[in-house]
């Protein structure tokens, strides 16, 4: 069975403890814990203004405390519908605690199910939809038309992965900008940093491109396709050299006609890659034979390319049994 949950606490001494009715603020109550990752614990909380998502990251250094902070409350006025809107920051004896718009489900929620629950692989249709809302985020973060400091930049997001995609019904939003790096130009230096298992080969060398979330975003396309990563596990940075070099990608969890735009995606050369994030959507949505379409109600579906639309209101269907993960705990 897949299982992606790690419990992740602070080591401080007297740090604040996490539990269901736990307070870590004037105003907001824990209600659940919504999920785990590598780094962090989310909870539901009740706050002054209604539900809310609050995610906790352990935290024992003042100064990557402050660098977190500043990287949220950079990012709190950057609007896009596919990006998850942040409400505030502060922090609590061994954590900091990021307020954020409360999802039903995340993407590593919904591979679990399929795999786990399911016994089948993630639909394509459903996979693209949600993943073309990510590659809309993603090439309006790495577009150079951000204006910081008096010059315009673009952003790698720097950690896209399953469990950083949020889902709001049939609308997918990326969120976790802390490891943003700040691009003026198509390459510049980075600490070796985010999720190693979905880093570019760059990232390993000290470098960030402007192509580097393409990278992250076919492995994400394939973990949640196939329920396993294309290469194998990357260690801790510690037993990593700089040498390390990735061994060619094992595609062979996806369709052949699949194959052809993650190869290119995933390319060790970062220019070789596509232009954008969408340009690899739109050839994979091409290899399946599906194509993106604007309903009337401004949402955008994924539809197969013989038919105009899906029958009935035209939303995606998840599997029955996923209604379960999108339906808010009580």
């Amino acid at each position: 069975m897949l299982s992606f949950f790690p419990n992740v606490r602070s080591s401080t001494p007297g740090a604040f403890v996490p539990a269901v009715g736990a307070v870590p603020t004037p105003g907001y109550r824990l209600r659940c814990l919504r999920g785990r990752g590598g780094f962090a614990e989310v909870w539901e909380s009740d706050s002054p203004a209604g539900p809310v998502a609050l995610k906790f990251m352990p935290s024992s250094n003042t100064g990557s405390t402050a660098r977190e902070l500043r990287s949220v409350h950079s990012f709190r006025n950057l609007e896009h519908p596919y990006l998850v809107k942040t409400h505030g920051a502060w922090t609590v004896p061994g954590y900091i605690v990021v307020s954020m718009e409360l999802a039903e489900a995340t993407l590593l929620d919904l591979l679990t199910l399929y795999h786990n629950d399911l016994h089948q692989p993630f639909d394509p249709q459903v996979l693209c939809l949600y993943l073309w809302q990510v590659a809309e985020a993603l090439d309006h973060l790495n577009g150079h038309t951000h204006l910081r400091d008096g010059r315009k930049v673009g952003f790698q997001h720097g950690d896209v992965k399953p469990n950083n995609i949020l889902l709001f019904g049939d609308v997918a939003k990326l969120t976790d900008y802390g490891l943003a790096t700040s691009m003026h130009m198509n390459s510049v230096p980075c600490s070796r940093q985010g999720t190693r298992d979905y880093a570019g080969p760059e990232v390993f060398c000290g470098t960030m491109t402007d192509w580097s979330d393409q990278y992250s975003l076919a492995v994400t396309y394939y973990a949640l396709r196939a329920g396993a990563l294309p290469f194998p596990p990357a260690g801790k940075p510690e037993n990593t050299a700089r040498s390390t070099v990735r061994p060619l990608a094992d595609l062979s969890g996806a369709t052949e006609p699949e194959r052809s735009p993650l190869l290119r995606a995933l390319s060790p050369i970062p220019s070789n890659r596509f232009a954008t994030c969408r340009e690899f959507m739109a050839a994979m949505l091409a290899a399946l034979r599906l194509r993106v379409e604007n309903a009337p109600d401004g949402k955008v579906r994924v539809v197969k390319e013989a038919a105009k639309s899906y029958s009935g209101s035209g939303a995606i269907t998840r599997p029955a049994s996923a209604v379960g993960i999108f339906d808010t705990p009580k």
